[in-house]
């Protein structure tokens, strides 16, 4: 008995140790924790149960069954987030450059497959080198089994990847499909193909950050949701994020407890829109007002700035937040706003995440580019994810809504539940100086004629009274009430059930 514990707690040690002391030591000098630091520091102290610490590669080709460390490469197990159950993989770069092996595949399934039973999140660490090269098509194997993992656990439990060195290849698809990707700068990235090959084939010459690094990520292609500093900030504020979600979508989301009353005024808010209607302002200041103790989570704030997405809490229930920002390109949507605000709006739904929407978009940006990029698709993503989505949902119109934009962002005719128009808002087919010129083209000569028909046009459409006669908007609310008012409905809205048709799956516009 005696020795078969010495035999344990030596390989216990030895699975520990990773890469061993000289390969950790390279991994601290690049900035970066080990596989093991990292888990310590997302879960609660003591709360990691560690699954195949022993399990080991079965490789025999290329002196590779010379080669064994215990958990090959990768540290699975589960533990809790502010008590609260997730599972979790970190892998570890220390092993074999953090390959995947058919073993390492094995150990991530297992725990993916488990969660998915028990209803709890997956939080992948990524730091690989990429499938193993000695193991040919076993480790691609492992990667599809990986990937079928994914997919299955899609919309029944939240899937986060963090990015925290290298993942390159076949390795981005599995962080590519799941809900949310944040990154760590200058010690990660994320690319199909390396600098080297796009030099041979295209001839470009790009480092591995430009190609496909944090800032890169997360704001010129939009793969990534967040880019962290370092790993410690990183997980910390995972940690912070994961307190907004449920566990799965057998549940709603978590509810803390919070002394911001319901019915708080915020009288700033009745001098937040400018009298010039062309003038802008910034939403995140209407957001953090609305919101409880003015926490708001955002994802994606460097990429698609025409609309802000993220979450925060009304009377301790989170929500989801949309909102045109009029600081970019005036609030309009575009191709990348619109599958930003799609994908986020789709999430909610699937995790019983009411929908709170901020209104004040002029309409689609024009241009060759953005017809030629497909707009009419990919703003039909937007206008898909809302009439598709069944949790409740709440509209305020701070300013313009025109034309198609009007219908896309939560209007009550794809089903909102509470939709509110400010004094301010201007409900119309377009803006009242565009309308005129084209309802009285004859007098475009005329200045004074098309200021009187503009003003005309501005008394008798661009404001919420006409959408009111028709009960398109439900109220016509004061800034200052605006959180009363969504707290009250979000109440009311609690046990709202909605069914749909029984189908396999929509085709949304791709």
């Amino acid at each position: 008995m005696q020795e078969i514990i010495r035999q344990l707690e030596e390989k216990r040690n030895r699975a520990r140790l990773g890469g061993g002391e000289k390969r950790i030591a390279a991994q601290h000098a690049k900035g970066k924790l080990t596989a093991r630091e990292r888990i310590e520091l997302l879960l609660d102290p003591d709360s990691f149960e560690e699954w195949d610490m022993f399990k080991e590669h079965r490789c025999t080709d290329f002196g590779m069954d010379q080669q064994s460390i215990p958990g090959d490469g990768v540290v699975t197990g589960y533990g809790t987030i502010n008590g609260r159950l997730v599972f979790v993989f970190s892998q570890d770069f220390t092993v074999f450059g953090g390959s995947l092996s058919e073993a390492h595949a094995e150990k991530i399934c297992k725990i993916m497959e488990k969660a998915v039973q028990v209803g709890a999140p997956v939080i992948g660490l990524n730091d690989s080198g990429g499938a193993r090269i000695q193991e040919g098509v076993a480790s691609l194997a492992g990667y599809a089994e990986v990937f079928q993992r994914n997919v299955d656990a899609s919309g029944v439990v939240p899937q986060i990847s963090m990015i925290m060195g290298p993942c390159a290849g076949g390795a981005v698809y599995s962080p590519a499909m799941t809900d949310y990707i944040f990154m760590v700068k200058d010690s990660s990235y994320m690319f199909v193909t390396g600098p080297d090959v796009v030099k041979t084939v295209t001839h470009e010459t790009v480092t591995a950050e430009e190609l496909g690094g944090a800032v890169t990520h997360t704001t010129k292609s939009g793969v990534a949701d967040l880019a962290f500093e370092n790993d410690v900030e990183a997980l910390l504020q995972l940690r912070r994020f994961m307190d907004f979600l449920p566990s799965s979508n057998r549940e709603k989301p978590p509810v803390r407890p919070t002394a911001d009353s319901h019915d708080r005024k915020e009288l700033s808010l009745d001098t937040l829109i400018p009298d010039n209607n062309n003038k802008p302002y910034d939403m995140r200041e209407l957001i953090l007002k609305v919101v409880d103790e003015g926490d708001f989570f955002e994802v994606q704030p460097g990429y698609a700035g025409n609309i802000i997405v993220g979450y925060a809490r009304m009377e301790g229930q989170t929500v989801g937040i949309v909102a045109n920002q009029p600081m970019v390109l005036a609030g309009c949507l575009d191709i990348a706003s619109s599958i930003k605000a799609a994908r986020f709006v789709r999430f909610c739904d699937a995790f019983n995440i009411p929908i709170v929407t901020f209104v004040d978009v002029p309409g689609f940006l024009p241009g060759t580019a953005q017809e030629y990029g497909g707009i009419i698709k990919h703003g039909a993503k937007l206008l898909y994810a809302y009439a598709e989505c069944t949790v409740p949902k709440i509209t305020v119109i701070t300013r313009k809504a025109y034309g198609g934009a009007y219908d896309v962002m939560s209007s009550k005719h794809l089903k909102g539940d509470v939709n509110f128009a400010w004094p301010t808002a201007e409900i119309a087919v377009m803006g009242p100086k565009g309308a005129v010129e084209i309802i009285f083209r004859q007098d475009i000569g005329d200045a004074d004629k098309i200021a009187a028909r503009t003003e005309e046009y501005r008394q008798k459409f661009a404001n919420p009274f006409i959408a009111g006669h028709r009960g398109f908007i439900d109220d016509v609310i004061m800034p200052h009430s605006t959180r009363k008012r969504i707290c009250r409905s979000l109440a009311m809205l609690k046990d709202k059930k909605l069914e749909r048709p029984v189908r396999k799956h929509g085709n949304i516009p791709l």
